[in-house]
């Protein structure tokens, strides 16, 4: 067997060891689980989750989801809650401890300080009946058989539940609380997802001149129009403004193409009438859909039969939409 094919081999065996793992996982969601996703849906106060370990670098990302679909949540790591960390449990607060074995040192030292300041503990761990298991008030049981290290060491197939076991009950929150794509937005205002979800055909026309002729503009006319504002398109307008047909820099080209005799020609011999068009309040995923379904590069605006501006695909690969 080639070194290639070897690689091949252990990285499909890692997959399938993880997938099994992650298909048993759907088995043991309970009424225990439904529970615990219960309590912190009626809780008035955060999610504090802890771990020490792979377990506490999942536990930074579970506290990520929950953040951005509407569970206040914070981090706090299994070692620093027992050297001075603690005091970032509040009185109405829920904490998560994750730990595969439920045993380590620090959580044993852990869990009873949690319990002592009268804070409802949920445990996401492979050992429903380890210590951890035991003096939680709700078990999330994030079962791994083996990890899909070698050596069964490495925490792979563990972390890989515990990750799931998270987003199960970030989304079971998410759906609860009737998070919509709006309310996502408000917490993802930067980067290409948070344009995809707040950004409108308006802001991007703001940017650009306004290409535009009349009807019986004159051909030269035409060509100095889409050239100067460089949008490779041009409306064309009535004498209220009102959109009544579009060329673009391809009319052209396939009117030259066809006669040379252009000093007889208006706007309105080589338009294409009844042009798609978009509101300004329309998504600029909208404008993304369109452009692909018709196969086009622009998009017109238009708000209350008037002109408003061009979205250019150009526009949306620059905005990351596309």
């Amino acid at each position: 067997m080639s070194n290639l094919e070897k690689i091949i081999r252990i990285a499909k065996e890692t997959i399938s060891i993880e997938q099994k793992a992650i298909a048993n996982l759907e088995s043991l969601i309970d009424n225990e689980f439904a529970e615990a996703v219960n309590h912190i849906y009626n809780s008035n106060g955060r999610v504090i989750i802890s771990g020490i370990g792979k377990s506490a670098n999942i536990a930074t990302k579970i506290v990520a989801t929950l953040n951005s679909t509407g569970t206040p949540a914070i981090f706090m790591h299994a070692a620093d809650a027992i050297h001075g960390d603690l005091g970032t449990v509040q009185k109405n607060d829920t904490v998560i401890c994750i730990s595969k074995s439920g045993n380590t040192p620090e959580i044993k030292v852990l869990v009873p300080l949690i319990k002592n300041g009268g804070n409802k503990l949920i445990a996401i761990t492979s050992n429903r009946t380890s210590f951890l298991g035991s003096e939680a008030d709700y078990v999330l049981h994030a079962y791994a058989e083996k990890e899909a290290c070698p050596n069964n060491l490495a925490p792979t197939t563990s972390t890989t539940a515990q990750l799931v076991m998270g987003d199960a009950l970030a989304v079971s929150l998410l759906k609860l609380r009737d998070f919509t794509s709006s309310d996502f937005a408000k917490y993802h205002p930067g980067g290409a997802l948070g344009k995809r979800l707040y950004l409108r055909v308006g802001d991007i026309i703001a940017k650009h001149e306004k290409p535009v002729v009349k009807a019986t503009a004159s051909i030269k006319d035409v060509i100095i129009e889409i050239s100067n504002k460089r949008l490779g398109v041009t409306a064309v307008t009535d004498d209220n403004n009102k959109i009544i047909g579009i060329i673009t820099d391809g009319d052209l080209r396939r009117m030259l193409a066809e006669t040379t005799d252009i000093n007889s020609l208006k706007a309105s011999d080589i338009m294409s009438a009844s042009p798609k068009t978009l509101t300004s309040d329309a998504m600029a995923v909208e404008a993304k859909e369109l452009l692909e379904e018709n196969n086009i590069s622009q998009v017109l605006i238009q708000d209350n039969n008037q002109f408003s501006g061009v979205v250019h695909i150009h526009d949306l690969i620059k905005e990351g939409i596309i």
